[in-house]
């Protein structure tokens, strides 16, 4: 109590860990069924809404999903809040629609075959209830629009449908006496028409109608031969005119309504390439923010830039990266510290960034480190000599953040998932496996009953003297691997791709 009337609240703790379960799964494949290398999840994306999910493949197609549980949720939720019952929804998606994004292609000015793998899908802003996608693959980006169509049809004819032949004449039923029937134009009809019954009186007009509705998705732009390298990024811009594309050594911004001219703003190509020591490996822009962006580089550093300063943006507004530990370089180092991707938290904020090895929080307003750090797999670091011969040591692990900021969350082996807590005082860390049964992985260790999951660090570190095992005591397969996960933009749900399937799981 504080003067008689004031009560004061002890600081509230961190978020409980989320328990979590199976929602759906699209695509699973049956026991010792052969994946095609075309069925493989290359990209993963929610709108703004969180009502629609994209993936594309590596055979070039985008397949989109829509939610179901929310059609009558509006009227649930008013009879719940009368009775004041707590919602308890389960997130269902359903298929909805698909279609050819990329082809494969062959510059025949650099003899390079151009694969139709989808890099990238992103969302645009939505229209006269319209979906607009941005996907791209190493060379080319495309904007589609994904509508409903109405399919007319002509009803209310004159023909007696069983009459009715192969090329829409109609077989007369009266006999070789019957009139012939004079057209306007001095045309004649001869018994290729019959009157209905009632005479003149009973023709009926044609009328079009539209009784279903199909989904079309049209390439309404292309954005080509603005890149020498592999695309690796898009982002949009919260404009919502502009977007960006990045390659290994430049990122162009463009206008959605523009497709034959981009400008670069950032190009690190030096003037020898002898002299390349790091090249861009993602690119996000700011979501709030439309003049700011971040790019993060093959060294393990991310640059912050402003469009306000300069029309290229080789100078970079801040810097962020971690001091390399004294004593600890190895042949390896570089190697691991490359980040695969970079993640804005939805105020802003705070970005993700993923490497080898660990996710990193970083605070755009404290460029001297990360705020946090969370070993994804740790008890792999002896095995790096293994990894590097069988090139999993450049695999590109996508990472996200929760809509409300207080989780992250990567992909790692085994198609096996990480979950951090990141709020403060937060010692969340949940692993969990892409299949049916998420939780099959933990391990219980009843000898300490009073441990959580607080420092899977710990844990990992200790188990990475047994050759081959996970920190659950798993054997770990380096061929599974959860590169593509997403999570939803206002609730608990994330959907990760395990090769060809889509599992989705909620908490």
């Amino acid at each position: 109590m504080n003067g008689g009337d004031e009560v004061v609240t002890a600081p509230a703790g961190p978020p409980q860990p989320l328990d979590w379960k199976f929602s759906q799964v699209f695509g699973e494949r049956t026991a010792g069924e052969e994946v095609q290398e075309v069925d493989i999840i290359s990209a993963i994306e929610f709108d703004k809404t969180g009502d629609h999910l994209a993936t594309g493949d590596r055979g070039g197609r985008a397949v989109l999903f829509e939610r179901t549980d929310t059609k009558d949720h509006d009227a649930l939720r008013r009879d719940l809040e009368r009775t004041d019952h707590s919602i308890n929804r389960h997130p269902e998606f359903r298929y909805k629609t698909e279609f050819q994004s990329h082809e494969p292609e062959f510059d025949y000015l650099k003899s390079l075959e151009i694969d139709e793998k989808i890099n990238k899908i992103r969302w645009c802003q939505t229209a006269n209830r319209a979906l607009f996608l941005l996907s791209t693959n190493d060379k080319t980006i495309k904007f589609w629009k994904v509508q409903e169509k109405k399919v007319k049809k002509i009803s209310e004819m004159n023909l007696d449908p069983p009459k009715a032949v192969g090329n829409g004449r109609v077989a007369s039923s009266s006999n070789s006496n019957s009139p012939t029937l004079c057209l306007a134009n001095g045309g004649s009809s001869g018994n290729d028409f019959s009157f209905p019954p009632g005479g003149l009186p009973s023709l009926r007009l044609p009328v079009v109608t539209s009784q279903e509705t199909n989904l079309v998705a049209r390439c309404r732009r292309v954005y080509a031969h603005a890149h020498d390298y592999h695309i690796n990024s898009i982002s949009n811009n919260s404009d919502g005119e502009t977007f960006i594309s990045a390659d290994d050594l430049r990122i162009n911004l463009w206008n959605l309504e523009i497709s034959n001219q981009s400008f670069n703003i950032v190009d690190v190509k030096p003037a020898n390439m002898e002299d390349l020591t790091e090249v861009i490996t993602s690119a996000e822009f700011h979501p709030t923010h439309c003049n700011m962006l971040a790019y993060s580089s093959s060294k393990g550093s991310i640059r912050l830039i402003d469009l306000r300063q300069s029309a290229l943006c080789d100078s970079h507004a801040k810097l962020f990266e971690e001091p390399e530990a004294p004593g600890s370089r190895s042949f390896f180092t570089e190697i691991i510290a490359s980040i695969s991707d970079i993640k804005f938290a939805k105020d802003g904020r705070y970005m993700l960034s993923r490497d080898y090895m660990a996710l990193k929080l970083w605070d755009i307003n404290m460029d001297s480190g990360p705020v946090s750090t969370f070993q994804v797999h740790e008890y792999l670091r002896p095995k790096l000599c293994d990894l590097y011969e069988n090139d999993s040591i450049f695999d590109k692990f996508e990472c996200c953040l929760s809509g409300d900021g207080l989780r992250v969350a990567t992909g790692s082996y085994s198609n096996l998932f990480r979950i951090f807590g990141c709020a403060p005082g937060s010692t969340e860390a949940t692993t969990l496996e892409a299949s049916k049964n998420p939780m099959r992985r933990q391990v219980q260790t009843p000898s300490r009953p009073s441990r959580s999951l607080s420092s899977i660090t710990r844990v990992v570190r200790r188990g990475a003297e047994t050759s081959g095992v996970d920190a659950n005591g798993n054997s770990f397969d380096f061929t599974t691997k959860l590169l593509h996960l997403a999570w939803h933009p206002t609730e608990n749900s994330i959907a990760c791709a395990a090769a060809n399937s889509l599992y989705m799981y909620y908490a």
